[in-house]
């Protein structure tokens, strides 16, 4: 069985065979797997009223201690989006009723995030459907596959300086 990356790399082993081609063959595929689950995830995402971003920020803030409460720079921290997108996804959050921004309590010039009562369902709603996607989407992969690959990403991620010491 072949896929479309081995195709790339014996095109290339044909027009560059002085060149070692093998690392496409991880990243190629990774780059590939990339598209296609994220077109899967904002699928479930659209399903429920979100995008990637917001399903994000609500799913960080959901994970927190009670009262589901964060800062945007430990949102940002925490979460999978850049600092500027925070500002952007909470304006529309909190447009939408499911976060609100209040002075800190501690700290008079910062801001406090806090889930809502609907942004509470919401998340609580759409979680069991990201899980089920990303169940459907591994479903090819046994559970011994799936720890083996999530060790050897986690060991590439922290090689390129993303653990949780940053």
């Amino acid at each position: 069985m072949a896929d479309h990356v081995d195709l790339i790399l014996k095109q290339w082993q044909a027009q560059r065979p002085d060149l070692d081609a093998s690392p496409m063959a991880v990243i190629g595929r990774l780059s590939r797997l990339h598209r296609l689950i994220d077109a899967e995830l904002r699928r479930t995402f659209a399903a429920c009223g979100l995008d990637s971003a917001s399903f994000d920020v609500l799913a960080t803030l959901r994970r927190s201690d009670p009262p589901h409460q964060l800062t945007p720079a430990e949102l940002m921290h925490a979460s999978m989006i850049t600092s500027g997108a925070v500002t952007q996804r909470l304006d529309r959050l909190e447009a939408r009723g499911l976060v609100t921004r209040a002075p800190s309590e501690s700290d008079g010039r910062g801001v406090v995030v806090t889930l809502t009562g609907e942004g509470l369902a919401l998340i609580d709603q759409a979680l069991p459907a990201h899980l089920e996607t990303e169940e459907r989407v591994l479903s090819a992969l046994t559970g011994k596959r799936r720890a083996e690959l999530a060790e050897l990403l986690r060991d590439l991620l922290e090689s390129l300086g993303d653990g949780t010491d940053r």
